[in-house]
């Protein structure tokens, strides 16, 4: 209770100092409140710092730090609260004590669908740092924690010292362009770091352990369509676990460790097998290679025969689960094109399907009647999905635009132009936020 949570803040401020653990209270709410304004963070931020640095000093009364966090968590409730709203604040709200305040700890902002950082050129960097260093780091912590939200807290402390250790030194250098290029080359692999296991971890908090297994199996299948399914899974499973490990982990070098541990198993497994694993594998740097890995398109369709389908004993076993996502593994790895977002939305339906028809009096006649429909309606939706994704990904954005509007003209003879219109736009806005392969999970499960 209580003095646990005084002493881990106290512990946290004698150990760091005010000024370091001012700049985790700034990266840990900004990461937490990733939609909140600037003010309300160095509000928040404020608040906290003052708080330890009255009730963490020597002599101080021990009912300080209780009745302090106490009022904080009243000004959280209050009509005018100047801290980042939260939809979940009233539920807290209506708890009083130490339930309040646990509850009120426990909020978080859902992930940004994209990071928005864009960093600013040289010399605005080195204008806006000269002009107030200070407001420089506090607003600069602010903007990369909260846009990279998801990323684990010791890679974006890790991340944003490095960048303002550089901006520093930069600065006020004699050469400042020489100095930049040198410290930007060293600060590569912990910006990769930074971008992938944001994105990583963003797909985790959405989809959970086993959705992600599934996604990164399909992400391989669809890459390596000839290596078979006992092959990738445990790679699959190997990338969630890394997520489960690192994503909430403050060991200071977890994901980086966990992350280069998976890479070096991936090259190992594929690099015989597929000759642009083998070429992303060459590198010195396993970070890169993990990189390249990612940024690889799908591959073309080997020669395969029809997949089998599960049997409705094997979908209501003990393996069922299990038979449920080879069946899904087949379908990705003869589809190349087909989006993360659509393959997830087959994941829920079929998890959907078996939790109702396994559970009902006639699994058999429940799971029958289903496949007929699936059988009936899922190729020419794959397929739709399929030829949309690859036209986007092969052609120009005007000429993909103009193929698609002479395809739905005569797909839908009968609408009107606003009609084909808005048609067209819903397609293009797919596309372009979902055919790509580090597409938000969150924006797309609305699209599909």
């Amino acid at each position: 209770g209580r003095a646990y949570v005084r002493e881990k803040v106290c512990q946290e401020y004698r150990m760091l100092g005010k000024e370091n653990f001012r700049t985790l209270t700034i990266i840990a709410n900004s990461r937490k409140y990733s939609n909140g304004t600037f003010e309300e963070i160095s509000h928040l931020v404020r608040e906290i710092v003052s708080l330890a640095e009255t009730c963490c000093a020597d002599g101080a009364d021990p009912s300080c730090y209780d009745a302090g966090s106490t009022a904080l968590s009243v000004k959280s409730c209050s009509v005018d609260s100047p801290f980042p709203a939260h939809p979940g604040t009233a539920e807290c709200c209506a708890h009083e004590g130490l339930e309040r305040k646990l509850c009120l700890a426990a909020l978080r902002h859902p992930p940004q669908p994209l990071p928005r950082y864009l960093q600013p050129s040289d010399r605005e960097l080195c204008q806006a740092f000269r002009r107030d260093p200070r407001e420089f780091a506090d607003r600069f912590l602010y903007e990369y924690s909260s846009s990279y939200s998801q990323a684990p807290l010791p890679v974006l402390l890790s991340s944003t010292t490095t960048f303002l250790s550089m901006v520093s030194t930069c600065c006020i250098s004699p050469a400042p362009t020489a100095c930049f290029l040198k410290e930007k080359l060293e600060r590569k692999t912990i910006s990769l770091l930074t971008l992938t296991s944001n994105r990583i971890c963003s797909r985790f908090s959405v989809y959970g352990k086993d959705k992600v297994t599934f996604s990164k199996l399909a992400s391989l299948a669809q890459k390596v369509p000839t290596v078979s399914f006992e092959d990738l899974l445990p790679l699959a499973e190997g990338a969630a676990e890394v997520s489960s490990q690192c994503c909430d982990s403050e060991a200071e070098d977890c994901m980086q460790k966990k992350l280069l541990e998976h890479t070096a198993k991936v090259c190992s497994t594929l690099s015989a097998r597929d000759g642009r694993f083998a070429n992303c594998c060459k590198g010195k740097n396993l970070m890169e290679n993990h990189f390249c890995m990612l940024a690889l398109p799908p591959a073309p369709v080997p020669k395969l025969p029809e997949p089998s389908q599960p049997t409705n004993k094997e979908l209501c076993g003990k393996e069922g689960a299990l038979h449920a996502t080879r069946f899904l593994f087949e379908l990705a790895r003869r589809h190349p094109s087909l989006p993360d977002a659509v393959l997830a939305k087959l994941y829920d339906s079929s998890e959907k399907l078996r939790g109702q028809c396994c559970s009902s009096k006639d699994p058999s006649t429940c799971l029958d009647s289903k496949r007929k429909r699936m059988e009936a309606e899922l190729p020419p939706f794959l397929e739709k999905a399929s030829q949309l994704c690859e036209q986007y990904t092969e052609l120009t954005f005007l000429e993909f635009k103009k193929r698609l509007r002479e395809s739905l003209r005569q797909a839908e003879p009968e609408a009107s132009p606003a009609q084909l219109e808005q048609l067209l736009e819903q397609r293009v806005s797919f596309a372009s936020s979902c055919c790509l392969p580090d597409a938000s999970p969150l924006l797309c499960a609305s699209k599909v």
